[in-house]
């Protein structure tokens, strides 16, 4: 993490923790957002992370990647996704004074019904129509297991390690609810989470 007058440069393996105890520090404003917000600022780059209209690049200048720097103006993003291509290095913030430990509890309570069990966040983007989570819970997949995967019973939208769990679960779970969702709704669950 490198401070440069009105920018903040953060490596991509940086997490989120240490950039929101790094704003706490130094009195940054716009980064609260990140209490309780897990993995680093690669992947939450990649994938336009957030809480509702809270989302990070609403804060970021430009994007240093495997294919070269790109100013936030120069790459096509939307609600949890981004166009970005290659590899991600580092990422560079507009910053202002002002830290809000007011809005940081605010995003804590709206995070407190995210289960604590490792989960890549989010499954599914949520529709416009209802929340993807109700969806699922909706379909009777709130806590259905398969193995070590589970859809969590805290929030279904949560797709959880409860331990051992494995790729090839996790798929199957996503697959179910995709066609169960489907047959009850007629609506097409679209994945928040990338797969690689």
């Amino acid at each position: 993490i490198i401070q440069k007058g009105n920018k903040l440069i953060v490596g991509a393996a940086t997490s989120s923790g240490k950039v929101l105890t790094y704003a706490k520090k130094h009195n940054l404003a716009n980064f609260e957002f990140f209490a309780k917000l897990p993995g680093n600022i690669g992947g939450l780059t990649k994938m336009n992370a957030g809480l509702k209209e809270w989302e990070i690049f609403n804060h970021i200048d430009s994007i240093k990647t495997s294919h070269g720097t790109f100013l936030n103006k120069e790459i096509d993003y939307t609600y949890r996704h981004t166009a970005i291509k290659g590899v991600i290095f580092e990422v560079t913030f507009n910053i202002e004074t002002g830290y809000d430990k007011e809005k940081q509890k605010m995003f804590n309570i709206m995070r407190d019904n995210q289960p604590n069990l490792p989960s890549a966040g989010s499954c599914f983007k949520n529709p416009k129509e209802h929340a993807a989570g109700y969806l699922i819970e909706k379909v009777g997949l709130k806590g259905y297991t398969i193995g070590g995967m589970a859809f969590s019973s805290i929030h279904a939208n949560f797709l959880v390690n409860m331990g051992g769990g494995t790729f090839d679960e996790a798929m199957k779970l996503i697959k179910l609810a995709q066609k169960k969702v489907k047959e009850q709704f007629d609506f097409e669950l679209e994945l928040e989470i990338e797969i690689v």
